[in-house]
Formats: C-alpha cells, structure tokens, sequence
C-alpha cells in the first residue's frame, strides 16, 4: 500500500504566533513529534507532502514558511492553499492519484479547522487516514483551551468513516506506516 505524510500548516507564524495568532499549545512536542514522524517517513520511503496557508503572513516571508525547527526533506513536495481544505483549490488529490497514495498520515495545525477538514476530506476521497494524535495542535478557543480541543477531535476522528474508507487515531511512537484499518473493517 503506497502512503504519504501530509503535514498541514505547520508553518512559523501559526505555530511561534504572531500579532494576529496565538502560539500552538505544546509548540516544542509539536515540532518534535513532526520531525520524528517526517524521519520515519524518510525510513519507509514514504511521499512527503507540506501543505501552506497563503493566509499565514499573508502567503510571504519567513513567518509564511515552514517551521524553521521543522526538517524539510528536499524531497518533499510543498503546496499551497487559500482555503481551510488541502484539498479544495490544490494539486494535492490529482498528486495522491497519480502516486496511487491510499493512506494518509496526517499531521499539523490547527486542530479544529485544517487538520479536521483534511482528515473528514480524505475519506470522502477514498483514503484511509491515520491521524497523529500528538502530532496536531491549536491555540485555545474563546470557549474551549487548545488541550481540551485537541483531546475532542483525536476521540472524534478515532473511526470517522465514510463506508469504505476511514481514520485512525495512533500517536507518535506507534508504527504508523503500518496501517490498521483492515483490522478494524
């Protein structure tokens, strides 16, 4: 089964903050977490996928790009977006097709907008999700705190499915290009 790591905004301003954004709750673990998984990936010859904000920073300058603590591989693909959906106005789903990708490991920020469309998105295109449960955040709501929001979607997402296709929660240290969801249909 070919796999990819799509890893969502995770780009300077929207996990350090700015002055229109709060920092990410457990930024440190955040980046961490990301670099783990992007090294496992590297290890499994997994395809590499950045998606980008072109509203982070107004789509320039350092705060626009990646994480600068965040190992981008140079074989990574980088794509961007105008719209809280990866896959709405992108070559991402003509890219997993092409690549005969079926499994998504996803990753980034922010937990209730991006990483939740991306994860719901993906099984409506007939992809299997695995999602990092510690491997996404946010910044806290005007009702929730990022903590609480993050533990939401990871319970909520754990087994979204669209009939044929659907997603997993599993963190970090688990094998997570070694999927599981045939043992769950």
């Amino acid at each position: 089964m070919k796999q990819a790591l799509l890893i969502i905004d995770a780009q300077q301003d929207l996990i350090e903050g700015s002055n229109v954004e709060s920092p990410v709750f457990e930024k440190e673990k955040l980046i961490h977490n990301i670099n783990t998984v992007i090294e496992k990936a590297m290890k499994e010859n997994v395809s590499i996928v950045f998606i980008r904000d072109l509203d982070v920073s107004n789509g320039e300058g350092i705060g626009f790009q990646v994480h600068q603590a965040i190992h981008v591989p140079s074989i990574a693909v980088i794509f961007d977006k105008a719209a809280t959906n990866s896959f709405y106005g992108t070559p991402l789903t003509s890219y997993l097709t092409e690549n005969s990708i079926e499994h998504l490991v996803i990753m980034g920020c922010k937990t209730e907008h991006c990483i939740d469309t991306a994860v719901r998105t993906a099984t409506i295109n007939h992809f299997d999700v695995t999602l990092v449960g510690d491997g996404h955040s946010t910044s806290n709501s005007k009702i929730l705190p990022a903590e609480q929001i993050i533990l939401h979607h990871n319970e909520t997402l754990h087994g979204h499915y669209n009939v044929d296709n659907f997603s997993l929660v599993r963190n970090t240290n688990e094998d997570l290009f070694i999927p599981v969801h045939n043992t769950h249909r």
